[in-house]
């Protein structure tokens, strides 16, 4: 370890396997829950899909990252974070191969609702293991897997339709299970090697070695503690997010469980500014989604066609976002401006859309809108920055994807019913607006430097 953090090696000295792993995650994520919709009327064609079905399908994935994103933690300290990912990209593979052999509406349901639950799984497994691997480029792995992420959420729609053209739809859905199974292999060869090389380690351990371990992870855990409080419980010297991370790589002996964990972070206002950032991030990508094309074409006058091109700009914008907002988190702590810009901007195009529904300037309107890419890489890399030790950041990534999801949940429905109720999408796109504006506090308090263990530990004068 340097002065001031872990020491930084080489990107794919000792780690080419866990790279690969986190980049195929990444992949399936999107590409399992982008590739069903786009191909839609091909499988109705073969039989029946009723529109409560269809319904059900695109309320499955907050719902279904909602409740998984409780159970994970409760897996990962049982299994560890190798064995729950293979867990998870096994879902991922069997339900998108399901989906390929539906008879039926019911099938069709039940596989995705399998696919859902791994990539839920995932979801809260990929921040804390970055954080594992990578303490010393937390930026440049963050970058990487939320490029990959946005890059796989645009290209099913280009393919999967093209794809059952020409082989059907069951091809176009069951096909990109290969990059799921691909993705258990990495983690499968790691789980292997630790244990051969646990074998081997404990065959030639000597009992003094054994029995000197805990006092190693005791005085690891010391450290931890020295560096965020003082004898009496006030904060001390704030260590560095790479501090941090490269401190929380060392055994730790005496961890609180897990559900002691979830009952600290509910105590956590830092905890809970998360949720709001991640909610936020979330419900502005589901609503526009669900939504933004049927606005633009019955409140702005767009034709379908180009209802769907301004909503591919809408989800492009995220993609230069995931290459510039983890780098400038990590290096330069950006974090409370990049959440004002991207929070305001997406203002600005909402109210450009409510006052100023020209098609002729629509497109910038969506562009500003699209500002709220911002927000979602912002809170992964704040999940993996803001807390200290790898349970914590489990628990914390469960914690903050499973309450922003709820809200991701509600919301499109929300304003569902807000636009029956009115009559017109002005009403829908102020609390739309409102939600933004609502959330820059949060996103303003998220910014603080500050892990939530330190927050725990200053707020009750105690260690984590």
């Amino acid at each position: 370890m340097t002065a001031g953090g872990p020491e930084v090696r080489p990107l794919w000295r000792g780690r080419v396997l866990a790279v690969l792993g986190i980049v195929l995650v990444a992949f399936s994520l999107r590409s399992a829950v982008a590739s069903l919709s786009p191909v839609v009327d091909h499988v109705a064609r073969d039989f029946p899909m009723p529109a409560a079905v269809v319904g059900l399908i695109g309320t499955a994935p907050p719902v279904c990252f909602a409740l998984f994103g409780l159970l994970t933690p409760l897996m990962e300290r049982r299994l560890g974070l190798e064995r729950v990912a293979v867990i998870a990209l096994s879902a991922v593979t069997v339900g998108l191969v399901g989906r390929g052999f539906a008879v039926d509406a019911t099938t069709l349901l039940i596989a995705t609702a399998l696919v859902f639950a791994g990539v839920g799984m995932a979801n809260i497994l990929m921040p804390p293991l970055v954080k594992k691997y990578f303490p010393d480029r937390l930026g440049l792995m963050m970058t990487l897997y939320t490029t990959v992420m946005a890059f796989s959420t645009f290209l099913p729609p280009l393919v999967a339709v093209p794809a059952a053209d020409v082989a059907g739809w069951r091809v176009s859905l069951a096909m990109w299970a290969v990059f799921a199974l691909a993705g258990t292999i990495p983690w499968i060869v790691m789980l292997l090697r630790a244990r051969t090389e646990g074998t081997a380690v404990g065959a030639t351990a000597s009992p003094a070695e054994t029995e000197a371990a805990p006092a190693v992870g005791d005085r690891a855990q010391d450290q931890v503690e020295a560096d965020v409080t003082d004898p009496a419980g006030t904060a001390s010297a704030r260590p560095s997010f790479e501090d941090a991370a490269a401190l929380s790589t060392g055994p730790i002996v005496t961890a609180p469980s897990s559900s002691r964990v979830f009952s600290r972070l509910a105590r956590i206002p830092l905890a809970w500014t998360l949720a709001v950032v991640f909610g936020t991030s979330a419900s502005m990508a589901y609503t526009a989604f669900a939504w933004l094309p049927t606005i633009l074409v019955e409140h702005v006058g767009t034709t379908p066609q180009q209802a769907g091109l301004l909503l591919s700009l809408f989800a492009f914008t995220g993609f230069p976002a995931s290459l510039i907002v983890p780098v400038l988190i990590v290096r330069f702590h950006a974090t409370t401006w990049l959440y004002v810009i991207g929070a305001l901007g997406a203002v600005l195009g909402l109210l450009g859309l409510l006052l100023f529904p020209a098609p002729s300037i629509v497109w910038l309107w969506v562009l500003l809108y699209g500002l709220a890419g911002l927000l979602f890489p912002l809170a992964l890399v704040l999940i993996s920055i803001r807390a200290r030790e790898s349970e914590t950041a489990v628990a914390l990534s469960g914690f903050v994807q499973s309450c922003g999801y709820v809200l991701a949940a509600i919301f499109p429905l929300l304003l569902g019913i807000v636009h029956t109720a009115s009559g017109g999408w002005q009403v829908p796109l102020i609390v739309l607006t409102a939600l933004l504006v609502a959330s820059i506090p949060a996103g303003v308090y998220a910014g603080r430097p500050i892990t939530v263990e330190a927050a725990w530990e200053r707020r009750h004068g105690r260690r984590w």
